[in-house]
C-alpha cells in the first residue's frame, strides 16, 4: 500500500511541476515589474526641473544635452584693461573666440589679446581645490545682491558689480560667467544652474520659484540668512574641534620626540650601569627603539590609512553609510550628528515650502543636498509613500534618527496645514540643542586633551627617573 500512496505521490509531483513552475515564473514577474514601477516613481518624484518636465527620458536628455554643451566650450585665456587702466588676466569659456570678444567688449574692457588655452598650459582661473563658493561667502554675495535690486539696480548690473569687485580670479570667472548667460537671455535660476557644481541645488530652486512669483530679493535675503545660519554651524564646530585638535597633534609631537630623541640619550647612561631596569623604563626603551627604527613606514602607513578612509568615505556609498551610522550611534558623537542632520533637514524643507514648493519636489530636492545617507534613506521612503497617497509622518514615524519632538511637530504641522511654521520651530529648536551640545563636548574635551598629554609626558619623565634613583641608591650604599 505504501508503494502505491509514494508511487502516487511521486506521479503528481511531475505532472504539478510545470504548473508550479509557471506560477513561481509569474510571482517573480509581478515582483519584478513592482520594483520596477517603485523606481519609476521615485525617479519621476526626483526631476530636477520642477514641474516643467513630465517624462523621465526628457529629464535624462535634457541632463546629456547640458553634458555636451559643457564639453563642447572651450577654455579662452585673455588680457585686457579696464576702464581704470588695470590689466586684468583672466580666462573665460565658450564656444567661440568671437563670443569672449563681444563679451569682454559688451563689459567695457579694452581688449589686448585672447587666445585658446593649450592643452597642457595651466588655467588662469583654476584652483587646487576647485572653484566653488564658501557658504559665508555666498551669503554675502546673496546680500548683496539683493540690496543692488532692491536700490533699482538691473540683475545683470548688480552680478557685474560682483565680479569686478571679486579679486580672486577663479570666482571673478563664476560671475562673469553668470553675467555671460543673463545677457544672452537665460534666467538667473538657468545662469545658477549652468554652474550647478558651483551652487547649491537649494539655491538653483528657491531663485526658480521666487522668478514664478516674483520676489527674487526676499528669497535673496531667506536663503542669505539660511547660509548664514549654516556657515555659523560649521564655524561652532570648528572651533569646538580646533583646540583639542592643535593640543593631540602637540601632544603627538612632544611624546615622539621625548621617544626619539631624549630617551636614547638615557639609555647610553644605564647600559653603562649594567642595573636591572623596571618594567616601565623597558616599555619606553622599547618603544623608543620601535619608532626610530620605523617612523618612516609608520608616518607612511597613517598617511595611507588617512587617505583610503577618505577615499572609500567619499566614493563608496555602503562605507560612507556604516561610518555614519556608527557615528550616530555613538553616545556623544551620534547626539550632535542627529541634532545637525534634523535642524538642517527642518530649515531647509521649512524654506522649500514657505516658496509654495510641492512637497514631493521638497523632498526630491531634500535627496540631492543631504550628505548622509541614513537621511537620505528615509527621504526615498517618504517619496514612495507620497507616491502612493501617503502622509510625510509615515516614513518617520519610529526611526530612531528623527526624535520623537520633531516628528510630533511634524504631524502637528500635517494636521493643520502649518507644516512649514512647524517646520522652522523644530529647526530653530534643534539647532540651539546643536550649540549646547558643542559647547558641552568643547569644555569635556579640552581636560580630557590635557590629561592625556599630561599622562603621556608624565609616563616617560618616570620611566627615566625611577632608574636614577635606584642607580643613587646604588652609589650610596657601596660608599
Amino acid at each position: 500500500m505504501n508503494i502505491f500512496i509514494g508511487t502516487y505521490h511521486i506521479v503528481r509531483s511531475v505532472f504539478t511541476f510545470p504548473m508550479k513552475f509557471i506560477e513561481n515564473s509569474q510571482k517573480q514577474k509581478i515582483e519584478k515589474e513592482l520594483k520596477e514601477e517603485q523606481q519609476q516613481r521615485q525617479k519621476k518624484l526626483l526631476q530636477e526641473t520642477i514641474g516643467t518636465v513630465s517624462s523621465a527620458s526628457k529629464v535624462d536628455q535634457l541632463l546629456l544635452d547640458k553634458q555636451v554643451q559643457k564639453k563642447d566650450l572651450v577654455t579662452f585665456n585673455y588680457q585686457v584693461k579696464n576702464e581704470a587702466g588695470k590689466i586684468i588676466k583672466s580666462s573665460f569659456d565658450a564656444k567661440s573666440m568671437s563670443e569672449v570678444e563681444a563679451f569682454l567688449v559688451n563689459e567695457g574692457y579694452e581688449i589686448i589679446k585672447i587666445e585658446p588655452r593649450k592643452k597642457y598650459s595651466l588655467d588662469l582661473n583654476s584652483s587646487i581645490f576647485g572653484n566653488h563658493i564658501k557658504t559665508g561667502e555666498l551669503s554675502f554675495a546673496l546680500t548683496q545682491l539683493s540690496t543692488y535690486i532692491k536700490a533699482g539696480i538691473p540683475l545683470v548690473d548688480s552680478v557685474r558689480i560682483l565680479a569686478k569687485q571679486t579679486e580672486n580670479l577663479s570666482k571673478r570667472k563664476i560671475y562673469e560667467r553668470i553675467v555671460y548667460d543673463l545677457v544672452a537671455g537665460e534666467s538667473f535660476s538657468t545662469a545658477l544652474e549652468n554652474q550647478s557644481n558651483v551652487f547649491p541645488r537649494l539655491l538653483i530652486n528657491m531663485v526658480k520659484a521666487s522668478e514664478m512669483t516674483g520676489d527674487l530679493p526676499t528669497t535673496l535675503d531667506e536663503m542669505s540668512d539660511y547660509y548664514t545660519s549654516i556657515d555659523q554651524t560649521k564655524k561652532q564646530m570648528i572651533s569646538a574641534l580646533t583646540y583639542p585638535t592643535v593640543i593631540f597633534i602637540v601632544s603627538i609631537i612632544v611624546v615622539a620626540f621625548c621617544l626619539m630623541y631624549v630617551v636614547p640619550s638615557f639609555v647610553k647612561m644605564y647600559a653603562e650601569t649594567e642595573a636591572g631596569l623596571p618594567a616601565i623604563t623597558v616599555f619606553t626603551i622599547a618603544a623608543s627603539n620601535f619608532l626610530s627604527s620605523h617612523y618612516i613606514i609608520i608616518i607612511a602607513f597613517i598617511t595611507v590609512i588617512i587617505i583610503a578612509f577618505i577615499m572609500c568615505y567619499t566614493n563608496i556609498k555602503a562605507f560612507r553609510r556604516t561610518v555614519q551610522l556608527i557615528l550616530m550611534k555613538t553616545p556623544v558623537v551620534g547626539k550632535i550628528m542627529i541634532y545637525s542632520e534634523v535642524s538642517m533637514f527642518t530649515r531647509t524643507f521649512a524654506q522649500l515650502l514657505n516658496h509654495s514648493v510641492h512637497i514631493a519636489d521638497s523632498m526630491a530636492i531634500l535627496s540631492k543636498i543631504s550628505n548622509n545617507e541614513i537621511y537620505k534613506e528615509i527621504i526615498m521612503n517618504t517619496l514612495d509613500t507620497l507616491s502612493k497617497g501617503g502622509k510625510i509622518s509615515e516614513s518617520f514615524r519610529g526611526h530612531w534618527a528623527f526624535p520623537v519632538v520633531a516628528y510630533e511637530m511634524l504631524v502637528t504641522g500635517e494636521s493643520t496645514g502649518q507644516l512649514g511654521t512647524m517646520m522652522e520651530k523644530v529647526a530653530d529648536h534643534y539647532s540651539n540643542l546643536h550649540k549646547n551640545a558643542i559647547t558641552n563636548v568643547k569644555s569635556l574635551i579640552e581636560p580630557i586633551t590635557i590629561i592625556f598629554l599630561a599622562f603621556a609626558v608624565g609616563f616617560i619623565l618616570l620611566s627615566i627617573i625611577i632608574p636614577m634613583f635606584d642607580i643613587y641608591g646604588a652609589v650610596g650604599n657601596m660608599s
